[in-house]
């Protein structure tokens, strides 16, 4: 939710991590901080490829799973939809770093256990590395231990 709240248009934000990770859940807490509203279950659009939500900025959550390719990108409009003023989430982003903006937000999420994720936050242009600092100052460094 804190990042949702704190995202600024235009933002967009590239998840990568394996099946079962958390991304799609992680999405769901961006759209509760966009102010989607209560009622919208926010969902992996691995077959559309594309959802949209409406909140205080429209949420688009592009999921790349299926894709083999970049050129099969064409088709939904991607180029479009990041440079948006909307906010962007892309799961599977690794897929197609070349044709990510130069800046954005960069989350990597690693299964330690059932309960527990690692998660790194890259930030690409100011505006990131801004909001990754936020992030600490709200939650603090984690340890590790």
């Amino acid at each position: 939710m804190f990042l949702g709240k704190h995202l600024a248009n235009g933002s967009v934000v590239a998840l990568s991590g394996e099946l079962g990770s958390g991304k799609t859940c992680l999405t769901q807490g961006i759209a509760k901080g966009l102010q989607a509203p209560e009622d919208l279950y926010v969902t992996s659009p691995s077959y559309t490829l594309v959802n949209e939500y409406p909140g205080r900025m429209r949420l688009f959550h592009v999921d790349l799973y299926r894709i083999e390719s970049a050129v099969e990108l064409a088709d939904i409009g991607l180029d479009e939809i990041m440079g948006s003023d909307d906010v962007t989430v892309i799961e599977w982003a690794e897929k197609i770093v070349e044709l990510l903006p130069k800046e954005r937000l960069r989350i990597a999420i690693s299964v330690v256990d059932d309960q527990t994720r690692d998660i790194q936050l890259t930030g690409y242009g100011q505006e990131a590395v801004d909001l990754i600092e936020r992030c600490i100052g709200e939650f603090g460094p984690y340890a590790g231990s």
